[in-house]
């Protein structure tokens, strides 16, 4: 196709996603591989909007078991998205492509605040948008942060990149017999406790009719190809 299926994206990456083959922290080469992928996305005239959690360095729900509050140990977790969305950024714009990181927690030394009509005006001006700190707000997970972005931001659809290349009935990593869905409701995801999402961003998502996709990120030139109309990965829509 020589235009885009879609206009408008969110993409949501995991934070261990970074980690690339390493134990903890981020990856140069994954970084700088997950960097062309969204700029490939750009150029095909895309307009991308991401959110990236913070696994790769704190997981708020770890927390208590270090002796942190739940609160306190989200704080932290957000504020690992943060130092995954710069890291992103930078390698972003090494590739020569335009972007913003917006922050649902005040941080003016380091990023914007999140405001939508300014999100939304950066979107259609072509800069890549990277949403950090989650929803601003512990409890909520970056699963849920990217279901409120993607629908505050009107986007055409959730793009949720994994390592496997859609949804299975089991872990297909642990389970070679493992069953791969091409299309689910959200009433099945939520049924069968397939846990693509957790159940407030399945609920957003519903609600608000915007299909999700789940997809194998690590395969180079796969998002091009979802972009470009072809099947990939696995749709989860009404």
């Amino acid at each position: 196709m020589s235009k885009p299926a879609f206009k408008r994206i969110l993409l949501k990456l995991s934070g261990e996603s970074l980690m690339g083959k390493k134990g903890f922290g981020i990856d140069p080469d994954t970084l700088t591989f997950f960097a062309r992928e969204i700029k490939e996305a750009h150029d095909f005239g895309v307009q991308v909007g991401i959110v990236i959690g913070g696994g790769n360095i704190f997981r708020g729900l770890s927390a208590e078991d270090s002796g942190i509050d739940r609160v306190t140990g989200d704080l932290m977790g957000m504020l690992a998205t943060n130092i995954n969305s710069l890291a992103l950024q930078s390698a972003i714009e090494k590739e020569g492509v335009y972007s913003r990181l917006m922050t649902a927690i005040k941080m003016d030394e380091v990023a914007e605040p999140f405001i939508r009509r300014r999100a939304l005006r950066h979107m259609e001006k072509g800069r890549i948008v990277i949403f950090g700190a989650g929803t601003g707000h512990p409890y909520f997970s970056t699963d849920t942060a990217a279901s409120l972005r993607a629908v505050e931001m009107e986007v055409d659809i959730l793009v949720k990149g994994t390592r496997v290349d859609g949804i299975y009935d089991s872990d297909p990593e642990k389970n070679p017999d493992a069953e791969k869905f091409e299309e689910l409701s959200y009433f099945e995801v939520l049924k069968r406790n397939l846990r693509v999402m957790d159940l407030t961003a399945i609920s957003l998502c519903q609600e608000n009719k915007l299909p999700i996709v789940v997809m194998n990120f690590n395969k180079p030139g796969n998002l091009k190809e979802l972009l470009s109309g072809k099947k990939v990965g696995t749709i989860v829509k009404d």
